[in-house]
């Protein structure tokens, strides 16, 4: 397995998780809202991380793992909403949630790791 395989292969059943959970949603204004969020924001950290991988530079790759942290963050936050609605419980929504929640810790802590071992690098979000 090459290295990342991993963490792709979370992102990607990340992904399927937030899916099957869209679901689940009623079809009315608030079930639509959410879910048209949350499929964005769910489903981007996989390809996002996917061109991560393939980032030409520590720079491009820093950019890039901002990316897909903004979209696991904005995905914890619309799985809160859609627990404090009521349009899922909290049994059903607590693994996904905490896997979401690990993935960015993980992002976080890659992203500034190679800030780390490059020093500060140019451009904007030293």
């Amino acid at each position: 397995m090459a290295k990342g395989d991993d963490l792709q292969e979370r992102l990607v059943k990340l992904a399927a998780a937030v899916i099957l959970l869209c679901r689940t949603l009623p079809r009315d204004d608030g079930g639509g809202h959410v879910t048209g969020q949350i499929l964005r924001s769910g489903t981007s950290p996989a390809p996002n991380y996917a061109e991560a991988r393939g980032a030409e530079s520590d720079r491009d790759f820093v950019h890039k793992l901002g990316i897909v942290l903004k979209e696991l963050n904005e995905t914890i936050v619309w799985l809160q909403i859609g627990l404090s609605s009521g349009l899922w419980t909290e049994e059903a929504v607590t693994g996904t949630l905490e896997e979401c929640r690990v993935l960015a810790r993980i992002m976080a802590a890659s992203i500034n790791t190679v800030k780390r071992r490059v020093g500060a690098l140019p451009g904007k979000g030293r």
